[in-house]
């Protein structure tokens, strides 16, 4: 029984890469109508209105969430909204969608990271291939990433060093979510479920309040709206999902599987744009594939014997 509850909370975290992997077609959309900053607030606040309906339709009161271990509340709650209000905002200082693309490739660190932060944190046991599995799979995610962009590591250092503060948010942001993922188990009672249903309008506030801070163009429509509360919905779902995997299912296996986030939001894109994929796609998928099973098999679930 133990074990078939196990995948079914592993499940939710490959249900909540599937869901981030559909939703960037929103964002993209939505944060092109309205800016970045305005499109994650909008998106965060109604998805704070569904977070709180379902808990006053819930047996689950809000007193209940106010009594979670302070730890998990107060930290792994200020990594969510970190995590999120950093990378809008780094998306919102970029200059062109150049830059852009090279913060997501930064972003995208976040899947390794985890993996990386497992080992003390987790008391986790890693092989020596672990270092060329992460850099298989990071290699792949360069190349889904970067169809039909010029992205060298001269670009790259250029834009750096004209904007490195949206470049450092976008680290900070990959290291707040690797560390949220792994703390949360740690800090966590399985039995006691998780406060995803605060920790989103939360961030929906402190979004609120840097789109208030700053000035960006928006034009709101019919679309728009409709856009905003799709991303709302899939955002709010695909978030409580992988918070219940990495506080009860195969931390290790969903990280690994988080991978390949961007290039199921690639193959999205491509059908629906009607793009056929190029070479450096496939090359891409290869290596992720490849880097993402031999970093999830350099990693034991097993503590290390001098673990205690």
């Amino acid at each position: 029984m133990r074990r078939n509850l196990g995948n079914v909370n592993t499940a939710s975290g490959l249900g909540a890469i599937l869901l981030w992997s559909a939703m960037f077609a929103f964002a993209r959309s939505l944060s092109e109508q309205v800016g970045p900053l305005t499109a994650g607030a909008a998106a965060y606040l109604i998805g704070g209105c569904f977070c709180l309906l379902r808990l006053a339709w819930s047996a689950k009161p809000v007193s209940h969430l106010l009594k979670l271990p302070r730890p998990y509340l107060l930290g792994c709650g200020s990594l969510f909204v970190f995590y999120t209000a950093a990378i809008y905002f780094a998306v919102g200082l970029a200059k062109d969608r150049g830059q852009v693309l090279e913060i997501a490739l930064v972003n995208y660190l976040w899947p390794a990271l985890t993996i990386l932060f497992s080992l003390p944190l987790l008391k986790k046991r890693a092989s020596r291939w672990l270092l060329p599995g992460t850099a298989l799979a990071l290699t792949g995610v360069c190349l889904v990433m970067a169809q039909g962009a010029h992205v060298s590591w001269a670009s790259f250092r250029q834009h750096l060093q004209s904007n490195p503060a949206a470049y450092a948010l976008a680290l900070a942001a990959a290291i707040s979510w690797a560390l949220y993922s792994n703390l949360a188990r740690r800090w966590s009672e399985p039995e006691d479920g998780g406060a995803v249903e605060l920790f989103v309008p939360a961030t929906g506030l402190v979004l609120l309040a840097l789109r208030l801070l700053t000035t960006e163009p928006t034009g709101w429509s019919l679309q728009a709206v409709g856009e905003a509360s799709g991303l709302a919905a899939i955002t709010t779902l695909a978030y409580i999902l992988w918070d219940v995997a990495m506080r009860k299912g195969n931390l290790l296996l969903v990280a690994a599987c988080s991978y390949y986030t961007p290039l199921l939001s690639t193959l999205v894109s491509c059908a629906y744009l009607r793009v056929s994929p190029s070479p450096k796609l496939w090359l891409g998928c290869l290596l992720l594939v490849s880097g993402s099973l031999v970093t999830w098999r350099s990693v034991s679930e097993r503590p290390a014997p001098n673990s205690g």
